[in-house]
């Protein structure tokens, strides 16, 4: 695959909230504090190199739309050979990730605070061994599929980051946001869907945590899909 191809496709513009409730004052002395330390350069400045911000690490892995910050901190906590990047626009979840950051101390996680699309597109070739795109914004009218992050464009900027054998992980409780994703895959010839029995996709891996986002569809009657896609 052309690892430009991403760069050359319709990149979708950000849609949604930045903001829900006033951050908690301990949240709004971190986004003050820490954060402008674990921030990643800006993206508009040029390419961003992960090893610059992770000098030791073995790896470094990618997780676009954190939420509240639960699985990125928790893969941080257990991986502390790896270096993680979280991008998210809302500044609640900027605020939560930042607590539990402080809380456990972690110096693994770097951070965007906004749009992961631009800082997609300023990480170097084969530079990722994981993204995570966990229960995005469905975006469920028709006529608004367009603004749905998982997309052509997506795949195409996944397979020129991920390195060969990299693992590119994507969870929903959305039937329809499932099919849209193993439909894209399907035209994403640089991935492979790992899953060879129902519950490879049915039952969350031991080294994947649950989030807040899957226990509310839980309580709500919603199964969530755990799928797992290799980098060729």
């Amino acid at each position: 695959m052309d690892e430009t191809a991403g760069r050359r496709a319709y990149i979708p513009r950000l849609y949604g909230r930045r903001q829900d409730k006033p951050l908690k004052p301990r949240q709004a002395r971190l986004m003050q504090s820490l954060l402008p330390r674990l921030a990643v350069p800006d993206p508009s400045g040029g390419p961003i190199d992960p090893r610059a911000l992770f000098p030791q690490a073995e790896d470094v892995w990618l997780e676009v739309g954190f939420g509240g910050g639960e699985h990125l901190a928790w893969q941080a906590a257990r991986n502390p050979s790896v270096g993680l990047i979280g991008a998210e626009p809302f500044v609640n979840g900027v605020g939560k990730l930042l607590a539990l950051v402080d809380d456990d101390g972690l110096d693994n996680v770097r951070i965007h605070f906004g749009d992961a699309r631009p800082l997609i597109e300023a990480l170097p070739a084969a530079s990722l061994g994981r993204i995570f795109v966990l229960h995005p914004d469905p975006w469920p009218k028709k006529r608004h599929h367009k603004r749905r992050m998982i997309s052509p464009w997506f795949f195409a900027a996944a397979a020129r980051l991920l390195r060969s054998g990299g693992e590119l992980r994507v969870a929903s409780d959305i039937r329809d946001y499932v099919r849209w994703t193993l439909m894209h895959a399907a035209n994403a010839p640089a991935f492979e869907w790992t899953a060879r029995r129902a519950a490879d996709w049915r039952e969350r891996p031991p080294d994947w945590p649950r989030t807040r986002y899957e226990a509310k569809a839980l309580k709500e009657g919603r199964d969530p899909a755990y799928l797992v896609f290799r980098r060729r």
